[in-house]
């Protein structure tokens, strides 16, 4: 997927036509899905994995195993792009972010087929994750979100199973009061793709 093609979808996210911003967000969406998951990543087909993953609000019959789970795509915006998608989307309530985590985040929700996680940094000129990618990458998908039923045991799966050593060493607060931890997982284009382990404010198992 040419990155300028992603660019005008991320673009389109605050036009003022909703057509056009679910469009653009199926689209970024199924990049996202294909960058991380064509030829590559097996875990996302594993059974054991698919047990502990959050299955899709309206899962199809019949869909592959990555449509059969709640995934949500991260997309890394500059604050004056995060601005206008923001105002475009009837200003959704921002996440409540952990204050040492320099990121400021919103969700849109197009459905099944189109959920975004927005984000931008609070400090353009910082260290954070965020600002990172920013600087190295620019705009784009920076992240897939995994929801799943307990950030342990899939942490503990992808580790022994399929050899992916998590971020950090120990699950960490995210947005919302979720409990979360990431890996690098390599991308069918060569480039690695973060995945972000998410579990649900006071989840039960």
């Amino acid at each position: 997927m040419a990155e300028d093609t992603v660019a005008l979808w991320i673009a389109q996210l605050s036009d003022p036509d909703p057509g056009k911003r679910a469009a653009a967000a199926e689209g970024l969406r199924s990049a996202a899905l294909d960058r991380c998951f064509s030829g590559c990543n097996d875990w996302i087909r594993d059974q054991d994995f698919l047990k502990l993953a959050r299955p899709a609000p309206v899962p199809t019959a019949g869909a592959e195993d990555r449509n059969r789970i709640f995934l949500i795509v991260g997309i890394a915006v500059r604050p004056e792009t995060f601005g206008r998608i923001h105002r475009a989307s009837g200003s959704p309530r921002l996440a409540r972010v952990p204050p040492d985590q320099d990121a400021m985040e919103f969700e849109l929700r197009f459905g099944p087929a189109g959920d975004l996680d927005i984000l931008t940094t609070r400090d353009p000129q910082g260290s954070g994750a965020i600002a990172r990618y920013l600087e190295k990458y620019g705009e784009g998908i920076q992240q897939i979100e995994v929801n799943v039923r307990n950030v342990e045991e899939a942490t503990q799966l992808l580790r022994t199973r399929f050899a992916l050593t998590p971020i950090y060493p120990a699950t960490r607060a995210g947005a919302n009061g979720t409990r979360v931890n990431f890996f690098l997982a390599p991308g069918a284009s060569g480039r690695k793709c973060l995945i972000e382990l998410v579990e649900a404010a006071q989840e039960t198992v």
